[in-house]
């Protein structure tokens, strides 16, 4: 930020007015930002605190805060020099100070396809970058091939794969050009960001078997099998068999079988269906063990999840990021192998939430001797991040799997629950639900569809069925279209929660939903998927009430809240709302499969109404699993670690 000559105006300069609407300077809200040029601060060196108290609303230490988190920023503000010399968006540049680091401007003059470590970023704008701080750029350049490697395998990793066969990401590099596929293969690998994995067989010589995957995922998994291995060999029996007897009032024969499994084996895992027994298994396990003087600990993935398991079984629930000790945004665990889980029992509930890095850390934490307890519906969409945890532990065959199958919720009439079986099982049968449980509403398209969301929920729902708008929950498998969320928080704010969004879009009493890990956030911070409801703004930041606790946002976080009256089929998992609209618009035909309907239709608790816009697609998604296999090497690995 070097002074300007001498006799020199200062006229706006495009970075600095970039980089101030981008939001990328901590603690100035947009209407501050708009109030800038009028002070006469429209570049870098024009900012001082002297200045900054000319602003309405600003005070001396407010003036002194924002002067020092602007010279803070500095590392970022270099990062937008570079991108909007390249013509390329600001916003980028918070992403890529996140993920280089401090000199990241100086990493990508070094290496302008470094910009491709980022989410969101494609070889175009890399290469764009790469035009305009490289004298020659080169199509050839081995930097460009060993990037285009890493987000290859980052691309397949947004569909769950783990690894990729090396013949894809060879197919990958020639569409672009790479004219020695090879070499860049090699120079990735070298890098140290990707692991390359010889045939299960080694007399195997077929070469088209390699296969390739980023290390952090590739080193998760076996990892997740080493530990899985190490918790079988040192588990010791906690208690006498027998002794489930204690607890078994209430219990059928394999939810018993279940609860004496935990007590022999050092990982097991409890799967089914809902309405059939999964929580008061678990209940029964946590009983028992409290009698024993047993230590404890009880997880689930969402603030949701663990809270509805500390009200079923009586105990303490936290999320699995709280058990581990999230360090914030780093990605990083203060509990580890150095600082394990002082516990002799774990159970995580809602385990198909699970992907392998979170897994991996979970396992690391738990020191030899503990038992741990997974607890999931198979049936249920697989985790957002890359793996196929629970998964690859049925198939693997290594891990003792207790599976409940009887319903004790149709026993009850549960019209949700039979719904939910039949679609588990590849039916779609005609709802019979006098008592309106489940609701059908035909409509002919996404417009329709939409009107009928917010009718249901603002109107018929807390009418027919007393249920308040706070307690419904609204589920869409898209994000664009007139029934997706972007359009759906629209149009049930205007009649919800009507306002003109005083910070950032948000008003007090607005619903939320996070898209993002941020538990460096005081006092609690908050995770990805976790709803909650805004109840006080200030200047850049938001009060927040998740269901794990209040938490102030502000900052890049604030980026990551969406409004959360309309969430897609991923975030809802692992909650449950007394109410559920599930709407199945005609744009969401070809990505409707069966477990993304079942986990839908399974958020609800009370009462749930599907707005069916998606035809013959949707009978033809539960009938055909259809549901892509993840590309994992965790359940070849269990089997080859345990044999």
């Amino acid at each position: 930020m070097t002074a300007p000559a001498p006799g020199t105006v200062v006229t706006g300069d495009p970075v600095f007015a970039a980089f101030c609407a981008a939001g990328l300077w901590p603690g100035l809200g947009r209407r501050t930002a708009a109030e800038l040029p009028a002070a006469g601060i429209t570049a870098p060196d024009a900012v001082s605190a002297d200045r900054l108290i000319k602003l309405p609303r600003v005070g001396r230490q407010r003036a002194e805060r924002l002067f020092s988190s602007f010279l803070s920023a500095q590392p970022t503000y270099d990062v937008v020099e570079l991108l909007v010399g390249a013509g390329l968006e600001a916003k980028l540049a918070a992403g890529v100070a996140d993920t280089l680091g401090p000199d990241a401007a100086r990493r990508l003059r070094d290496d302008p396809w470094a910009l491709l470590s980022l989410h969101g970023v494609s070889l175009a704008d890399a290469d764009r970058l790469a035009i305009a701080v490289l004298k020659g750029a080169d199509r050839q350049d081995s930097r460009r091939g060993r990037a285009i490697v890493g987000l290859t395998l980052r691309t397949a990793t947004r569909d769950g794969h783990t690894v990729l066969p090396a013949d894809l990401v060879v197919a990958a590099l020639q569409a672009e050009g790479i004219s020695d596929p090879a070499a860049a293969i090699i120079a990735a690998v070298e890098s140290g960001d990707v692991l390359e994995h010889e045939p299960p067989e080694p007399t195997d010589p077929d070469p088209a078997l390699r296969a390739l995957s980023l290390a952090r995922y590739g080193m998760a998994e076996e990892l997740v099998a080493e530990a899985i291995a190490r918790l079988a060999a040192t588990a010791e029996r906690i208690a006498d068999p027998a002794s489930v007897r204690t607890v078994a009032k209430g219990l059928d024969t394999a939810q018993a079988a279940a609860v004496a499994q935990v007590l022999e084996s050092g990982v097991s895992l409890l799967t089914g269906g809902p309405g059939t027994g999964k929580s008061r298994t678990v209940a029964a396990v946590v009983k028992l063990l409290r009698a024993k003087g047993t230590d404890i600990v009880l997880a689930a993935p969402t603030g949701r999840a663990a809270k509805r398991l500390e009200e079923l079984t009586d105990h303490p629930a936290v999320t699995v990021h709280r058990l581990l000790g999230a360090q914030g945004m780093t990605g990083g665990f203060s509990r580890n192998e150095e600082w394990p889980l002082d516990a002799d029992v774990v159970v995580v509930d809602e385990a198909s939430m699970l992907d392998v890095e979170l897994t991996a850390a979970l396992l690391e934490a738990c020191p030899d001797g503990t038992h741990l307890l997974l607890v999931g519906d198979p049936a249920q969409l697989p985790s957002i991040g890359p793996g196929h945890v629970l998964g690859d532990l049925i198939d693997s065959g290594v891990v003792p799997v207790t599976e409940l199958t009887t319903l004790y919720r149709q026993a009850e009439g549960g019209a949700i629950a039979r719904l939910a079986t039949a679609v588990r099982g590849g039916e779609l049968p005609p709802v019979d639900s006098p008592d309106r449980e489940v609701v059908v509403v035909p409509a002919t398209g996404s417009a329709e569809a939409a009107r009928r969301v917010v009718q249901l929920v603002t109107d018929s729902i807390p009418r027919a069925l007393g249920i308040d708008p706070a307690g419904v929950q609204v589920v869409t498998p898209v994000h664009r279209g007139p029934a997706g969320t972007i359009e759906l928080n629209k149009a049930l704010k205007a009649v919800l929660n009507p306002g003109d969004g005083a910070v950032w879009g948000f008003d007090v009493g607005d619903r939320v939903v996070a898209t993002a890990n941020h538990l460096e956030l005081e006092p609690i911070g908050f995770a990805n998927g976790e709803v909650g409801v805004v109840t006080k703004t200030g200047d850049g930041s938001l009060d927040v009430t998740f269901a794990s606790g209040p938490v102030t946002v502000t900052g890049k976080a604030m980026s990551d809240l969406r409004h959360g009256w309309a969430i897609t089929v991923h975030r809802a998992q692992g909650s449950e709302w007394p109410g559920v609209v599930v709407v199945l618009p005609p744009e969401a035909g070809g990505m409707l499969s069966r477990p993304l309907v079942y986990t839908a239709l399974t958020r609800a608790q009370q009462h749930l109404s599907i707005v069916h816009a998606s035809g013959g697609a949707l009978a033809r998604a539960v009938r055909e699993v259809d549901v892509r296999p993840r590309r994992t090497r965790l359940a070849a690995l269990l089997a080859e670690t345990s044999g």
